[in-house]
């Protein structure tokens, strides 16, 4: 899928330094855009951002508004504003309603949720300034469409991505804004995600070893198509899965 409408035009990815962020990051960069990458760990953002391309490593702890802020403040300075917006990053944690630790709601709340938000207010306002076009995309998951066993609190958290999402398109309507938000809802995808989720790499290793899971390129290129996409079409939730998942 083309992006050379973007050429030259900013974009902001949060979660870059690993996995599915990395991917959508260095596609974005390939495609000729401006990268701003935002992640935790800063000795990976400057491996990434030693690559081909224009970038901005942007080390930031999401579950910190005013490090979010300045993310922000940086970019402006830099490039003058925001016009696409990858909200990817996400965590989850095996911490049931019944028996899971009150820290690992809280991080997933703020991180998934929370960060989500602050980041999308301050994109749209400078979508808003820089000419009111430009495009919001959330990295969700199926956990949004089916709550797997377990885990219910990490579910929830992407079920409210899946209402931010609308509610955001909703919003814009209101607004008359062509600002375009959209959703990618990946199945199981080879990440660091299922190693944090289990705290056990064999247990991760056996999640990945039961058929071919997706990569995290396939979700970059579903990025991709969700930009390339003519104006008037907004894909609003894009769901993908590996072939052999059976849910």
């Amino acid at each position: 899928m083309s992006l050379e409408r973007w050429r030259g035009k900013v974009a902001l990815v949060t979660g870059a330094s690993s996995g599915i962020g990395r991917a959508i990051a260095e596609r974005l960069a390939a495609g000729g855009l401006k990268v701003a990458a935002l992640a935790r760990r800063a000795e990976r953002l400057d491996e990434l951002c030693a690559g081909e391309g224009e970038w901005l490593a942007l080390p930031c702890d999401l579950r910190d508004e005013a490090s979010l802020l300045d993310a922000f403040a940086r970019v402006r300075a830099e490039w003058g504003g925001v016009d696409v917006l990858v909200n990817n990053a996400g965590l989850g944690h095996k911490a049931p309603l019944t028996s899971g630790a009150t820290e690992h709601w809280r991080e997933m709340l703020e991180v998934n949720v929370l960060a989500l938000c602050v980041a999308t207010r301050e994109a749209v306002a400078d979508m808003q300034r820089r000419g009111g076009t430009g495009h919001v995309i959330h990295v969700s998951s199926m956990s949004a469409h089916r709550v797997p066993g377990g885990s219910g609190v990490y579910s929830a958290t992407k079920y409210a991505v899946r209402s931010l999402t609308e509610g955001l398109r909703l919003e814009l309507r209101e607004q008359g804004s062509p600002i375009r938000v959209s959703a990618v809802s990946p199945g199981f995808v080879e990440t660091e995600f299922a190693a944090h989720y289990h705290r056990d790499p064999a247990a991760a290793a056996e999640t990945y070893s039961r058929y071919k899971v997706l990569d995290s390129e396939d979700v970059a290129e579903a990025v991709a198509y969700l930009l390339g996409a003519p104006d008037h079409v907004q894909v609003h939730d894009l769901l993908m899965r590996p072939t052999e998942q059976p849910s």
